[in-house]
């Protein structure tokens, strides 16, 4: 029983150059899309030293800063599958930050602080904040400021002085200069060092500064913050990257962001979002756990597990469900797969024909069981003529085209030549065979299955992507390929194919009246002759023109400039009967 459901349907690079500085410190700046003659006429322009300093005022122009690695250079070896995360550092956070301090910023001792009071009593000093946290402000005493947000700095120590001076005392207080701080970046990163920044700066800023976690050595999600000896927080980058989390702890002097050595890796391939080499938070983990950041397309149905365990080399193959409880380690590969075949197929309709244009049918379903579904306008409609365009059909006739250029080519380009002068014509030749071959292989072969013949429909088996053609009745027949005037002729039951060609202008120069195709209106491609000005078809024709017809002159190829003329002319009944097109050689 058929199952029918409708349906309505230029690389970017970049130049380097180094340059020393006066103390003989090697710096790199980076040009962007320039060639080296551009590089050598900044290098003259500027001398010795190309000056960052434009970089750093300007933020970068999102372009990478002095030191910074490029997107490039971090990563492995560009063979390998990447490590989930790397891009992560791909983007310029030094070169984005803002002149201005965040009003989120936390007050930390050595901060300074503008206070102005006017009125009853003027003050005015630039007081910084002590290593317990305040400011001392005369006749009002110590205000506790630290960990005080910058925006909400102002309220607070005017609250505070306003407490003492109850009236006629006007106060204005601005954070003039966030105190930074150097943080150690330490463990397999591509820059290890000091680096300075704010105390409210992520952990993903000093990781940045230090040129990225190592995606080799390094782990994503085992990250420490050491301050004085003691672990005060932990940072799991794969978290941040999956939900957005990052723990937001201020940094102090001397802090140490430690990343930790690389985990168990196992790397994800095949029909899933995320395609990407994944550590493991433990030694052995659960296929569910990879799946939470691989996340499997809805396709994916079957999971190939490759790698080695203590008994040996394993290869597992089982079904997705079951992947869930599959223990992953070090170094497994794995392998998502769309393995289901649907119990459906997708079949297409075109030409003349009422009601949708696609249908889902069962796998094994017949063209005759789909026909009963599809409605048409029986006045419009050339049902005797139905035929189908496939796609695995298409392939064969581009491959066997291809196989037969292929031929052709080497017939022609190792042909020997036994004089100079054989070797000129041997060299004109591969030229046109050159040009012939180039257009030949843009042909698109059509894939027609001829299903129809008289009022017999075969009731062949149905494959996915089948498209049924259903051409529309029509009263006229076309002329087209090497004649003088390519039109469309109204059809005349009396005419034979002499009579249209003679209404279409006649042959061209190029023209070949031994090689007639005429293609039926149900797919069938016959080739006809011309022989004392009456036409008849050769041996294997059935039928006589009708209505809908296309007539298709092929062109002769030239027999005193081309030796190849046999294998010519069977490619170009192969493109004509392939894709109803008459190549010109």
């Amino acid at each position: 029983m058929l199952c029918v459901v409708f349906v309505h349907n230029a690389v970017a690079q970049s130049a380097s150059s180094q340059s020393y500085l006066n103390d003989g410190t090697a710096t790199q700046s980076f040009v962007p899309n320039a060639t080296v003659p551009q590089m050598q006429a900044l290098q003259s322009d500027q001398g010795s030293r190309i000056d960052v300093s434009q970089y750093m005022q300007k933020g970068g122009y999102g372009y990478p800063l002095p030191g910074q690695p490029l997107a490039g250079q971090i990563g492995a070896d560009p063979t390998q599958v990447q490590a989930y995360g790397a891009n992560l550092f791909f983007g310029n956070f030094e070169a984005q930050r803002s002149d201005g301090i965040n009003p989120d910023y936390k007050i930390a001792p050595g901060d300074k602080i503008s206070i102005w009071l006017w009125g009853a009593v003027n003050f005015a000093e630039v007081l910084t904040v002590d290593n317990q946290g305040n400011i001392f402000i005369p006749d009002v005493g110590p205000v506790r400021v630290i960990d005080l947000p910058a925006g909400s700095l102002n309220s607070a120590v005017t609250e505070r002085i306003k407490s003492v001076y109850v009236s006629n005392v006007n106060v204005y207080v601005n954070l003039l200069v966030a105190t930074p701080v150097s943080v150690f970046v330490s463990g397999p990163v591509q820059r290890p060092g000091k680096y300075a920044g704010l105390t409210s700066d992520s952990a993903l800023y000093y990781l940045q500064r230090a040129g990225g976690i190592d995606p080799q050595r390094g782990s994503y999600r085992h990250i420490s913050l050491i301050r004085d000896g003691a672990e005060i927080a932990t940072y799991d980058l794969y978290e941040f990257l999956r939900t957005g989390r990052l723990d937001s702890v201020p940094f102090k002097d001397n802090d140490v962001l430690l990343v930790g050595q690389q985990g168990p890796v196992v790397t994800v391939e095949g029909a899933a979002r995320y395609p990407f080499r994944f550590e493991l938070d433990k030694t052995v983990s659960v296929g569910r756990d990879l799946n939470f950041y691989a996340r499997p397309l809805s396709k994916a149905s079957h999971v190939g597990i490759f790698g080695d365990r203590d008994t040996g080399p394993i290869s597992v193959y089982l079904p997705l469900a079951e992947f869930d409880d599959f223990q992953v380690k070090d170094g497994d590969r794995v392998l998502f797969n769309d393995d289901l075949r649907a119990d459906v197929i997708s079949i297409r309709v075109s030409g003349s024909y009422l009601g949708p244009s696609f249908y889902a049918v069962k796998r094994d379903a017949r063209l005759l069981d789909l026909l009963d579904y599809i409605q048409v306008d029986k006045e419009q409609a050339n049902i005797k003529s139905i035929y189908i365009k496939r796609k695995s059909v298409a392939e064969a006739q581009k491959r066997m085209i291809e196989e037969s250029l292929q031929r052709l080519e080497r017939s022609v380009f190792t042909a020997p030549a036994s004089s100079t002068g054989e070797a000129g014509i041997r060299a004109e030749e591969a030229k046109l065979v050159a040009s012939f071959v180039q257009r030949a292989r843009k042909i698109e072969p059509l894939g027609k299955v001829v299903i129809s013949s008289g009022n017999n429909i075969a009731n062949v088996r149905l494959e996915e992507g089948d498209e049924i053609v259903i051409p529309i009745k029509s009263d006229l027949v076309n002329i087209a390929g090497e004649v003088l005037l390519p039109q469309a002729v109204v059809y005349n039951k009396d005419a034979n194919i002499s009579d249209y060609i003679a209404w279409a202008g006649g042959f061209t120069e190029r023209a070949d009246p031994d090689r007639i195709a005429v293609v039926h209106a149900n797919g069938l491609t016959s080739f006809m002759e011309i022989s004392d000005g009456r036409g008849w078809y050769s041996a294997s024709v059935q039928d006589n023109i009708k209505p809908g017809d296309e007539v298709i002159v092929l062109p002769r190829v030239d027999t005193k400039v081309l030796q190849a003329v046999k294998d010519i002319t069977q490619i170009i009944y192969q493109i004509a009967v392939a894709a109803n097109v008459a190549l010109k050689d």
